[in-house]
């Protein structure tokens, strides 16, 4: 491709941003989208053939990239949904394991922000479903999987500030909160 014509695609960016955007509803979603787009027409440039308009054929470069940000939005939908479900099907804690559990852990919830806090306090100590959860934040079980895990990661990494070594070993029979 001559790189006249691919100063005619650049030329063309906000007709090919609208394009997508009335595609895919978002502005960002759309700049991401054009951008991997315009590499991938940098990339294939020796495909294209030389009856061929270079617009018509970045158009059709739009339409895949399109169809492959709704292909993986699909499947990382589903791959949530099942996270969600298996998070669901998890068994608890016996009764013993959480009083032998680190006593830091209740003074470290209060810290996080307030969404990890609500998810914690209501699925990992009430007993709380994801399912049940989410229908009463009015998110997603997909959404509240992904926020359980988040959250734990988040009590994870201030356990680890603040227990420090013990937190490596799993908190049990953890003296910090002694200290």
């Amino acid at each position: 491709m001559s790189s006249v014509a691919i100063s005619n695609l650049v030329l063309q960016r906000s007709e090919f941003l609208r394009f997508v955007q009335r595609r895919v509803g978002s502005r960002d979603t759309a700049e991401d989208i054009l951008q991997a787009a315009y590499v991938r027409a940098v990339e294939q440039a020796t495909h294209i053939r030389n009856d061929e308009s270079a617009s018509a054929w970045f158009y059709r470069i739009l339409r895949n990239a399109v169809i492959d940000h709704y292909r993986h939005r699909t499947a990382e939908d589903h791959a949530l949904a099942r996270w969600a479900q298996d998070l669901e099907s998890s068994t608890a804690p016996d009764p013993k394991t959480s009083e032998i559990v680190c006593g830091c852990i209740a003074k470290i919830i209060p810290t996080l922000k307030p969404s990890y806090r609500e998810i914690l306090h209501e699925v990992e100590l009430a007993g709380a479903t994801l399912d049940t959860f989410a229908k009463s934040a009015g998110i997603t079980p997909a959404n509240a999987a992904v926020r359980v895990h988040r959250a734990r990661q988040a009590l994870k990494k201030q356990l680890m500030l603040v227990c420090g070594c013990c937190s490596t070993h799993g908190c049990i029979n953890c003296t910090c909160a002694s200290a």
